[in-house]
Protein backbone atom coordinates (compact mmCIF):
# COMPACT_ATOMS: atom_id res chain seq x y z
CA UNK A 1 0.00 0.00 0.00
CA UNK A 2 1.39 3.26 -1.29
CA UNK A 3 0.54 7.12 -1.92
CA UNK A 4 -2.07 9.50 -0.47
CA UNK A 5 -3.77 8.42 2.61
CA UNK A 6 -6.89 9.35 1.22
CA UNK A 7 -6.09 7.30 -2.21
CA UNK A 8 -5.51 3.62 -0.93
CA UNK A 9 -6.86 0.39 -1.83
CA UNK A 10 -8.69 -1.52 1.50
CA UNK A 11 -11.44 -1.14 4.17
CA UNK A 12 -11.85 0.86 7.25
CA UNK A 13 -14.02 0.43 9.69
CA UNK A 14 -16.51 2.83 10.06
CA UNK A 15 -19.61 2.98 12.83
CA UNK A 16 -19.55 -0.73 12.68
CA UNK A 17 -19.40 -1.41 8.77
CA UNK A 18 -16.81 -1.76 6.55
CA UNK A 19 -16.26 1.04 4.03
CA UNK A 20 -13.97 0.86 0.96
CA UNK A 21 -10.91 2.79 2.10
CA UNK A 22 -11.46 5.73 -0.47
CA UNK A 23 -15.54 6.55 0.65
CA UNK A 24 -14.24 6.46 4.37
CA UNK A 25 -15.21 10.28 4.75
CA UNK A 26 -16.90 13.30 7.03
CA UNK A 27 -18.80 15.79 6.17
CA UNK A 28 -16.62 19.52 6.36
CA UNK A 29 -18.53 20.91 9.20
CA UNK A 30 -17.81 17.91 10.81
CA UNK A 31 -17.47 19.67 15.02
CA UNK A 32 -14.43 17.72 15.41
CA UNK A 33 -12.29 19.35 12.58
CA UNK A 34 -13.31 22.32 13.60
CA UNK A 35 -12.90 22.22 17.56
CA UNK A 36 -10.62 18.94 17.98
CA UNK A 37 -13.25 16.65 19.29
CA UNK A 38 -11.24 13.86 18.81
CA UNK A 39 -9.59 10.96 20.64
CA UNK A 40 -7.44 7.78 18.78
CA UNK A 41 -5.10 5.57 19.43
CA UNK A 42 -1.98 4.74 17.90
CA UNK A 43 -1.01 0.78 18.08
CA UNK A 44 0.90 -1.92 15.94
CA UNK A 45 0.05 -4.96 14.89
CA UNK A 46 2.91 -7.87 15.44
CA UNK A 47 2.41 -11.30 13.32
CA UNK A 48 -1.20 -11.08 13.95
CA UNK A 49 -0.85 -9.51 17.49
CA UNK A 50 -1.78 -6.19 18.94
CA UNK A 51 0.97 -5.56 21.18
CA UNK A 52 -1.30 -3.81 24.60
CA UNK A 53 -4.16 -4.52 22.32
CA UNK A 54 -6.73 -3.80 25.28
CA UNK A 55 -4.68 -1.30 27.35
CA UNK A 56 -5.47 0.61 24.09
CA UNK A 57 -8.57 -0.02 23.74
CA UNK A 58 -9.25 1.14 27.55
CA UNK A 59 -7.02 4.20 27.16
CA UNK A 60 -9.24 5.36 24.14
CA UNK A 61 -12.31 5.27 26.48
CA UNK A 62 -11.00 7.22 28.93
CA UNK A 63 -9.93 9.85 26.81
CA UNK A 64 -12.92 9.98 25.24
CA UNK A 65 -14.87 10.17 28.94
CA UNK A 66 -11.71 12.46 29.51
CA UNK A 67 -13.03 15.29 26.79
CA UNK A 68 -16.77 14.63 27.46
CA UNK A 69 -17.46 12.09 24.89
CA UNK A 70 -19.77 9.33 25.46
CA UNK A 71 -18.11 6.73 23.30
CA UNK A 72 -20.92 4.06 23.26
CA UNK A 73 -18.35 1.31 22.73
CA UNK A 74 -16.74 -1.29 24.76
CA UNK A 75 -13.37 -2.43 25.05
CA UNK A 76 -14.49 -5.90 23.82
CA UNK A 77 -16.34 -4.29 21.06
CA UNK A 78 -13.29 -1.91 20.12
CA UNK A 79 -11.19 -5.25 20.51
CA UNK A 80 -13.56 -7.30 17.68
CA UNK A 81 -13.62 -3.95 15.33
CA UNK A 82 -9.46 -3.74 15.40
CA UNK A 83 -9.33 -7.54 14.51
CA UNK A 84 -12.06 -7.37 12.34
CA UNK A 85 -10.00 -4.43 10.42
CA UNK A 86 -7.02 -6.14 10.31
CA UNK A 87 -8.42 -9.27 8.83
CA UNK A 88 -10.45 -7.67 6.08
CA UNK A 89 -7.01 -6.09 4.91
CA UNK A 90 -4.81 -8.88 5.24
CA UNK A 91 -2.51 -7.43 7.14
CA UNK A 92 -0.71 -9.39 10.13
CA UNK A 93 2.02 -6.48 10.47
CA UNK A 94 0.27 -3.53 10.31
CA UNK A 95 -0.23 -0.26 12.21
CA UNK A 96 -3.71 0.53 14.05
CA UNK A 97 -5.64 3.61 14.51
CA UNK A 98 -9.01 4.07 16.05
CA UNK A 99 -10.31 7.36 16.19
CA UNK A 100 -13.28 9.04 17.99
CA UNK A 101 -14.82 12.57 16.97
CA UNK A 102 -17.95 14.53 17.52
CA UNK A 103 -19.73 14.42 13.97
CA UNK A 104 -21.82 16.78 12.16
CA UNK A 105 -25.25 18.01 13.69
CA UNK A 106 -27.08 20.33 15.50
CA UNK A 107 -24.40 22.14 17.23
CA UNK A 108 -21.75 24.07 14.81
CA UNK A 109 -20.41 26.36 17.97
CA UNK A 110 -18.08 25.16 21.07
CA UNK A 111 -20.48 22.71 22.38
CA UNK A 112 -21.48 19.73 20.91
CA UNK A 113 -23.29 17.40 23.18
CA UNK A 114 -26.30 17.05 20.28
CA UNK A 115 -24.18 15.99 17.78
CA UNK A 116 -23.23 11.83 17.02
CA UNK A 117 -20.01 10.25 18.21
CA UNK A 118 -18.50 8.17 15.51
CA UNK A 119 -15.69 5.97 16.09
CA UNK A 120 -13.71 4.48 12.66
CA UNK A 121 -10.33 1.85 12.38
CA UNK A 122 -7.77 2.19 9.72
CA UNK A 123 -5.17 -0.09 9.71
CA UNK A 124 -1.98 0.12 7.14
CA UNK A 125 1.67 -1.24 7.03
CA UNK A 126 3.85 1.56 8.48
CA UNK A 127 7.76 0.93 8.56
CA UNK A 128 10.28 2.40 11.21
CA UNK A 129 8.61 6.20 12.62
CA UNK A 130 12.44 7.44 12.25
CA UNK A 131 13.62 6.16 9.50
CA UNK A 132 17.50 4.64 9.98
CA UNK A 133 17.60 6.59 13.02
CA UNK A 134 17.28 3.09 15.24
CA UNK A 135 21.12 2.01 13.76
CA UNK A 136 22.61 5.64 14.34
CA UNK A 137 20.44 7.45 16.45
CA UNK A 138 17.96 10.54 15.72
CA UNK A 139 18.44 13.59 15.96
CA UNK A 140 16.24 16.39 17.83
CA UNK A 141 15.67 19.88 17.68
CA UNK A 142 14.02 21.39 20.85
CA UNK A 143 11.00 23.24 20.45
CA UNK A 144 9.77 26.64 21.22
CA UNK A 145 6.83 25.10 22.34
CA UNK A 146 5.99 23.66 26.02
CA UNK A 147 3.76 21.12 27.00
CA UNK A 148 1.30 22.94 29.17
CA UNK A 149 -0.17 22.77 32.64
CA UNK A 150 -2.44 19.70 33.93
CA UNK A 151 -4.60 22.56 34.93
CA UNK A 152 -4.94 24.03 31.35
CA UNK A 153 -5.42 20.69 29.37
CA UNK A 154 -6.67 16.98 29.85
CA UNK A 155 -3.28 15.88 30.07
CA UNK A 156 -3.48 12.43 30.19
CA UNK A 157 -5.85 12.14 27.09
CA UNK A 158 -4.76 10.78 24.04
CA UNK A 159 -6.79 14.14 22.24
CA UNK A 160 -6.38 15.10 18.96
CA UNK A 161 -6.09 19.03 20.14
CA UNK A 162 -3.16 18.54 22.04
CA UNK A 163 -1.50 17.34 19.39
CA UNK A 164 -1.02 21.10 17.75
CA UNK A 165 2.11 22.55 19.54
CA UNK A 166 3.65 18.90 18.57
CA UNK A 167 2.90 19.00 14.75
CA UNK A 168 4.70 22.87 15.14
CA UNK A 169 7.18 21.43 17.19
CA UNK A 170 8.11 18.94 14.48
CA UNK A 171 7.96 20.70 10.93
CA UNK A 172 10.31 22.81 12.78
CA UNK A 173 12.08 20.56 13.32
CA UNK A 174 12.35 18.76 10.02
CA UNK A 175 13.07 21.95 8.47
CA UNK A 176 16.38 21.78 10.87
CA UNK A 177 17.29 18.53 9.42
CA UNK A 178 15.89 16.50 13.10
CA UNK A 179 13.68 13.72 13.20
CA UNK A 180 12.05 15.57 15.90
CA UNK A 181 11.74 17.65 18.83
CA UNK A 182 12.34 17.77 22.66
CA UNK A 183 9.77 19.80 24.08
CA UNK A 184 9.84 20.83 28.07
CA UNK A 185 6.88 21.51 30.43
CA UNK A 186 5.30 24.47 31.47
CA UNK A 187 8.04 24.92 34.10
CA UNK A 188 11.08 24.34 32.43
CA UNK A 189 11.66 20.42 32.87
CA UNK A 190 12.51 17.99 30.03
CA UNK A 191 8.97 16.62 29.03
CA UNK A 192 8.59 14.43 26.08
CA UNK A 193 9.09 14.42 22.35
CA UNK A 194 6.43 14.99 20.19
CA UNK A 195 4.76 11.85 19.99
CA UNK A 196 7.98 9.54 22.32
CA UNK A 197 8.39 9.51 25.32
CA UNK A 198 12.27 10.06 26.48
CA UNK A 199 15.01 8.20 28.60
CA UNK A 200 18.14 8.57 29.66
CA UNK A 201 21.04 6.80 30.68
CA UNK A 202 23.76 8.16 33.48
CA UNK A 203 26.27 5.44 35.34
CA UNK A 204 24.36 2.54 34.86
CA UNK A 205 20.89 4.14 36.05
CA UNK A 206 18.10 5.07 34.07
CA UNK A 207 16.52 8.82 34.44
CA UNK A 208 13.41 9.22 32.38
CA UNK A 209 10.44 12.57 33.38
CA UNK A 210 8.08 12.13 35.47
CA UNK A 211 4.47 12.30 33.66
CA UNK A 212 2.84 14.74 35.37
CA UNK A 213 1.93 17.09 32.49
CA UNK A 214 2.36 14.52 29.67
CA UNK A 215 0.97 11.01 28.62
CA UNK A 216 2.28 8.35 30.37
CA UNK A 217 3.00 5.88 27.53
CA UNK A 218 2.01 2.26 27.45
CA UNK A 219 5.83 1.75 25.53
CA UNK A 220 7.15 3.75 28.37
CA UNK A 221 5.50 1.62 30.75
CA UNK A 222 6.48 -1.38 28.97
CA UNK A 223 9.91 -0.36 29.20
CA UNK A 224 10.79 0.66 32.69
CA UNK A 225 9.35 -2.65 33.76
CA UNK A 226 11.87 -4.36 31.10
CA UNK A 227 14.56 -2.50 32.81
CA UNK A 228 13.33 -2.78 36.62
CA UNK A 229 13.39 -7.04 35.48
CA UNK A 230 16.88 -6.95 34.26
CA UNK A 231 17.93 -5.02 37.77
CA UNK A 232 18.65 -1.48 36.40
CA UNK A 233 17.76 1.31 38.42
CA UNK A 234 14.92 3.36 37.09
CA UNK A 235 14.78 7.05 38.59
CA UNK A 236 11.59 8.64 37.38
CA UNK A 237 12.03 12.50 38.41
CA UNK A 238 11.77 15.94 36.97
CA UNK A 239 14.96 16.78 35.02
CA UNK A 240 16.46 20.12 34.03
CA UNK A 241 17.76 20.75 30.22
CA UNK A 242 21.58 21.24 31.46
CA UNK A 243 21.65 17.88 32.84
CA UNK A 244 21.85 16.04 29.42
CA UNK A 245 25.42 17.69 29.39
CA UNK A 246 25.89 14.44 32.26
CA UNK A 247 23.61 12.31 30.34
CA UNK A 248 25.78 9.40 28.19
CA UNK A 249 22.52 7.50 26.53
CA UNK A 250 18.94 7.97 25.29
CA UNK A 251 16.52 7.06 23.78
CA UNK A 252 12.77 7.70 22.99
CA UNK A 253 9.82 5.68 23.26
CA UNK A 254 6.36 5.07 21.95
CA UNK A 255 4.20 2.40 19.69
CA UNK A 256 5.35 4.22 16.53
CA UNK A 257 8.76 5.00 17.54
CA UNK A 258 9.44 1.79 20.10
CA UNK A 259 12.33 2.21 21.03
CA UNK A 260 14.64 4.52 18.84
CA UNK A 261 18.20 5.57 20.03
CA UNK A 262 18.71 9.57 20.06
CA UNK A 263 22.49 10.52 18.87
CA UNK A 264 21.65 14.25 19.55
CA UNK A 265 19.37 17.02 21.20
CA UNK A 266 19.78 20.52 20.29
CA UNK A 267 23.94 20.73 21.52
CA UNK A 268 23.84 17.77 23.52
CA UNK A 269 25.32 14.56 21.76
CA UNK A 270 24.84 11.14 23.48
CA UNK A 271 26.26 7.54 22.22
CA UNK A 272 24.16 4.29 21.08
CA UNK A 273 25.50 2.34 23.85
CA UNK A 274 24.70 -1.14 24.70
CA UNK A 275 22.05 -0.66 27.65
CA UNK A 276 20.04 1.32 24.55
CA UNK A 277 20.61 -1.51 21.89
CA UNK A 278 19.94 -4.74 24.63
CA UNK A 279 16.61 -2.34 25.34
CA UNK A 280 15.68 -2.25 22.05
CA UNK A 281 16.47 -5.68 20.90
CA UNK A 282 14.70 -6.94 23.85
CA UNK A 283 11.53 -4.90 23.02
CA UNK A 284 11.38 -5.75 19.48
CA UNK A 285 11.47 -9.51 21.47
CA UNK A 286 8.82 -8.66 23.55
CA UNK A 287 6.09 -7.21 20.97
CA UNK A 288 7.03 -10.24 18.66
CA UNK A 289 6.27 -13.05 21.36
CA UNK A 290 10.04 -13.99 21.22
CA UNK A 291 11.28 -12.88 24.74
Amino acid sequence: MAGAYDDRDGWIWVDGAMVPWREAKVHVLTHALHYASSVFEGERCYDGTIFKSRAHSERLIASAKAIDIPLQYSVDEIEAAKAATLEKNGLKDAYVRPVVWRGSGPDMGVASAKNPVHMAVAVWEWGAYYGDAKFKGAKLDISAWKRPSPETIPCHAKASGLYMICTMSKHAAEAKGCSDALMFDYRGYVAEATGANVFFVKDGKVHTPTPDCFLNGLTRQTVIGMLKERGVEVIERHIMPDEMESFEQCWLTGTAAEVTPVGQIGDYNFEVGALTRTIAEDYEKLVRGKL
